[in-house]
């Protein structure tokens, strides 16, 4: 069975301090995850100025575009960050919600890119994203099926190795909600390496859809889930984190192979302890 790729979701969870995010990234290593991810917006080209200048309370001040722009990173913080992950040995990139995102995070040349599932329903968006040529993660939450094909057309189109990721646009999302048999129709219909993208509560969903084959799976974490922010109660913290994780490499050990009728030479010594009563028979 091929190695299912982990993604520490980090998101916005730093709440625009790079000393939490360096944290974060130290706990998604300890925990064993194979890649740190972050989302960078341009605020300016994905919120209208009348919502940015709308009230909302947060540490920043009282507007939206307060919290919003405290929640950001720049360059000076990504800098830190793509040193940081190097020095870690550890993965990062990031989703980008608009064109100057998309262009900003080209200097740093992280090896994947990420659409999250607001972002796939804008076709000249997923058209630049493709034409970078790199793998791409594609999440599929609040999308239709026409909204799905346009994306994985597009991806085809343009020759960019690209994966689904089944998604419900929960925060944080209901068990009931998850419809995990929507990995196995999206394989069946795309015939494309499927992942899952998670925003529930603990580690039992994450697992099921592993155990039914998924390409990736991401988790966002978080070091309190009752931080500031409207991410962090649908993440992990570092106790989830190393459950999920450890969970997994069990549960891909106990898969194995398909051996029908293989005794272990354990079981031979065993066998003979417990079958010395029965007579051979021919």
């Amino acid at each position: 069975m091929k190695k299912t790729y982990l993604i520490a979701e980090i998101g916005i969870n730093h709440n625009g301090d790079i000393k939490i995010a360096k944290k974060l990234i130290d706990n998604a290593v300890k925990a064993g995850f194979d890649a740190v991810k972050f989302q960078k917006r341009d605020l300016n080209l994905v919120y209208s100025q009348e919502l940015l200048n709308s009230f909302r309370e947060s540490p920043w001040g009282n507007t939206q575009r307060a919290q919003k722009k405290g929640l950001e990173l720049g360059s000076r913080e990504y800098n830190i960050i793509n040193s940081y992950c190097k020095k870690k040995k550890i993965e990062w990139f990031a989703s980008a919600w608009d064109v100057n995102s998309l262009e900003f995070l080209k200097k740093y040349k992280c090896k994947y890119n990420k659409v999250a599932s607001a972002m796939i329903v804008d076709k000249d968006f997923l058209i630049k994203v493709s034409k970078q040529k790199k793998h791409t993660f594609i999440s599929t939450g609040m999308s239709t099926t026409k909204d799905i094909d346009q994306a994985v057309k597009i991806f085809k189109k343009n020759k960019c190795s690209f994966e689904l990721m089944h998604c419900v646009s929960t925060y944080p999302m209901s068990v009931k909600d998850a419809n995990l048999k929507t990995i196995n129709g999206l394989k069946k219909r795309y015939k494309c390496n499927v992942g899952y993208s998670g925003h529930e509560n603990g580690v039992a969903v994450s697992l099921a859809a592993f155990a039914l084959g998924i390409s990736s799976l991401e988790r966002h974490i978080t070091l309190d889930r009752t931080m500031y922010g409207s991410d962090q109660a649908a993440s992990l913290e570092l106790r989830g984190m190393v459950n999920l994780v450890s969970s997994i490499n069990i549960m891909s050990t106990a898969w194995g192979k398909e051996k029908i009728g293989y005794i272990l030479p354990e079981e031979k010594i065993i066998a003979k302890k417990l079958r010395a009563h029965i007579k051979k028979q021919n």
